[in-house]
């Protein structure tokens, strides 16, 4: 009896046993269950948070734009033909929570940043920039020079070191020559002898600024000469965009001064700037059939002073096209963007960006004679101009909790007096340009401050 007993008893512990480790098992299961439901939460949470971040980048990119407009639409053009504004007022602005910066890039000092708009008429046009001109460029090739112009002409003629159809549709993945304008100074890629580091030479980043990347041989991307010297590639020096209407800055036709039938418009025009016997004067230096290579040369065989130059330069024309693409802008244009126009020397660049640095209110062309000889004004008065009308903006935009970042580049047209956006890219794949800082201080809550913005 004793041992049926102790059978029974043997019989309910097993059992009740079985039933601990089953259910210790459901308990780990369950427990695992939860861990696992928990980090899928925690991880959708997050993802949560940082599309909520990008969208909020997102919306302060669209602001900076809407900002940017206004800023354009709200400023005359004397004023914009500077190359960038006032730090301040494209620099760490608030949309909402987020905050955007327009970088400019700063061709006299890799060390430090620099904010602002960037006038595209201080560029080179790829599409209108004469072979000679475009060897001119910062690490710009004989090869890639030719190329560009098979590339954006009409024919199949193959320049000298260039290449046409046979060329492009022998590679791995053919494509035709375009034989049309570049539409974006990226397209450049696509052009025989082009490669982005002779575009962005070591500034992969795009951001003018020495990073220690950039500057530490070849232990990372990309290989630099570790000189302790950004040396870019012609990005910066270079666009697609720059065109103006022929017309003065009050939107009225200008004179054709080659224009036998205009000599009566030149006339009124003389007169009501200057003294009639003065007028007179003037157009008794005129030639019965003019045919003047650009304004500066009519300024010299005219006879004109540079202060009467000045009042009448805008006015004057010497082409019937409704409008001009390409000029450069020497009121703003750089060092190396000057040393590409016809005949101009390294003294010769240099007298200009002095004389303009003392004299920063020049609207005109009129200046010009004032700082060149006759034969070297001559020279680059078909290439110059004294107007822009399209600016780019680098838009480097942060969330508020510095999770998402976005970074775009945007050109706008001021032309008819409403700024119109005419392009529009991301750079967010170039990586974050500023100090790393800035990130680091918004994800731990605190607020920027000015010491952590003056290291940018």
């Amino acid at each position: 009896m004793m041992a049926r007993t102790n059978q029974q008893f043997d019989r309910q512990r097993r059992a009740h046993g079985t039933i601990l480790i089953v259910t210790i098992w459901v308990v780990l299961v369950l427990a695992g269950l939860a861990l696992v439901f928990a980090r899928s939460m925690r991880v959708a949470a997050i993802v949560s948070s940082n599309h909520v971040a990008s969208l909020e980048a997102e919306c302060v990119a669209a602001g900076a734009g809407a900002y940017i407009r206004a800023q354009l639409a709200q400023t005359d053009e004397e004023e914009t033909t500077s190359s960038s504004s006032d730090a301040d007022e494209y620099r760490a602005l608030e949309v909402g929570e987020g905050y955007f910066w327009v970088l400019h890039s700063n061709l006299e000092d890799d060390s430090n940043y620099d904010y602002g708009l960037t006038d595209e008429a201080g560029k080179i046009n790829l599409n209108s920039a004469s072979q000679e001109m475009l060897l001119k460029l910062p690490g710009m090739t004989a090869e890639l020079a030719a190329s560009i112009i098979d590339w954006r002409d009409e024919d199949s003629e193959v320049t000298t070191g260039g290449a046409e159809n046979e060329y492009y549709l022998l590679q791995s993945e053919p494509y035709n020559c375009k034989n049309a304008p570049l539409q974006t100074v990226e397209e450049i890629l696509l052009i025989k002898g082009a490669s982005e580091e002779l575009l962005y030479g070591e500034d992969t980043n795009l951001n003018g600024i020495l990073d220690d990347q950039e500057n530490d041989g070849d232990l990372s991307t990309p290989a630099d000469d570790r000189d302790g010297r950004l040396d870019t590639g012609f990005y910066d020096y270079v666009t697609v965009y720059s065109v103006e209407a022929n017309t003065d800055s009050e939107g009225n036709a200008r004179i054709n001064i080659n224009d036998s039938s205009s000599r009566s418009d030149l006339q009124t025009a003389l007169q009501e700037l200057f003294k009639e016997e003065r007028a007179l004067e003037i157009m008794g230096m005129m030639s019965t059939n003019p045919s003047y290579d650009n304004i500066l040369e009519f300024y010299f065989q005219a006879g004109l002073k540079s202060e009467e130059f000045a009042q009448l330069a805008d006015k004057l024309t010497t082409s019937d096209e409704e409008t001009l693409s390409g000029l450069v802008n020497v009121n703003t244009a750089s060092k190396e963007v000057l040393l590409c126009l016809p005949g101009l020397e390294e003294n010769d660049a240099e007298a200009l960006l002095s004389y303009r640095e003392r004299n920063s209110e020049q609207t005109s062309l009129a200046w010009i004679v004032d700082v060149l000889d006759q034969d070297k004004a001559i020279a680059i008065g078909s290439y110059i101009t004294a107007r822009s009308s399209q600016y780019s903006a680098d838009i480097v935009c942060l969330s508020g909790n510095g999770r998402a970042y976005k970074r775009y580049k945007a050109v706008f047209d001021v032309q008819g007096g409403t700024p119109r956006m005419v392009y529009w890219k991301s750079l967010t794949s170039f990586g974050w340009p500023l100090n790393r800082e800035i990130i680091a201080t918004l994800r731990a809550g605190q607020p920027l401050t000015d010491t952590i913005l003056s290291m940018n």
